[in-house]
């Protein structure tokens, strides 16, 4: 077997008595697209941010790649407003080349907004910009933390389709993070439902109306692709374990790693 990419090994961490993250396992491997999923607070960033080495665990290790390439999508971009800042400018920041600009934002649709102040863009435009920007470091792994957010749902179809479009080009492992499944789903090879530790994972599968899946996500989870989902426990308020004595609709079940 290859290589993988990028792994993690009992990953924990504590912050002032509270635990954030607990023996966590994954693997990303080269052509391979990684979801994590979970609620607010579940530890999606946190975990994104030990994975990259902004971060260290209180246990466990993270082995990747050498010399690894990796192309960085934040969550939010915080840009002072009264500071001008074209697209072309921001970008130059990581690459000055005009024409790795130029193709970068080419192949992320948003060419056209070389000249267009940061500050103007639309919630899609941003996230597009970004992509492009990620782009730029020709890279082997791409990390995308919620990659659609502030974007319609139109806008999110065809940035989950483009994400999958790279992935096929470049060759490059793709690992996502995201509050709910969504229309992930459906451009995904791999979940890890994570809070605070991981409570399932495996490969998407068409499974509607699942009761597990639709206890932690409702009707979102209508017409859209899914996945075994079962759970032997329940989450307090603050995320902890809790025994659940009603079994009848959870079943721990884990997928292929």
């Amino acid at each position: 077997m290859p290589e993988p990419l990028l792994s993690a090994s009992h990953i924990s961490l504590e912050d002032k008595g509270k635990v954030l993250l607990h023996d966590i396992h994954l693997r990303i491997d080269a052509g391979d697209i990684l979801t994590l999923i979970g609620p607010n607070g579940a530890g999606k960033t946190t975990l994104l941010n030990i994975l990259l080495g902004l971060r260290r665990p209180s246990s466990g290790s993270v082995t990747r790649l050498p010399n690894l390439r990796t192309g960085y999508m934040p969550q939010r971009l915080q840009l002072n407003p009264q500071l001008p800042l074209t697209v072309s400018r921001f970008l130059a920041l990581v690459d000055g080349s005009l024409l790795s600009i130029d193709k970068a934002l080419s192949r992320t649709g948003v060419v056209h907004l070389q000249q267009t102040d940061m500050s103007k863009l639309s919630g899609g435009e941003i996230q597009r910009v970004l992509l492009a920007r990620a782009l730029l470091r020709k890279p082997q792994l791409l990390v995308l933390d919620e990659p659609v957010q502030g974007v319609d749902i139109k806008g999110q179809n065809q940035l989950y389709q483009l994400i999958t479009d790279l992935r096929d080009e470049l060759g490059c492992g793709v690992l996502m993070v995201s509050h709910d499944l969504h229309l992930v789903m459906a451009a995904t090879d791999h979940v890890i439902c994570l809070n605070q530790h991981v409570c399932c994972h495996g490969h998407p599968e068409s499974v509607s109306n699942h009761p597990a899946y639709l206890e932690l996500f409702g009707n979102t989870a209508i017409n859209l692709a899914t996945y075994t989902h079962h759970h032997d426990h329940d989450h307090n308020l603050h995320g902890e374990v809790v025994a659940d004595a009603d079994t009848t609709h959870k079943h721990c079940h884990h997928g292929d790693q």
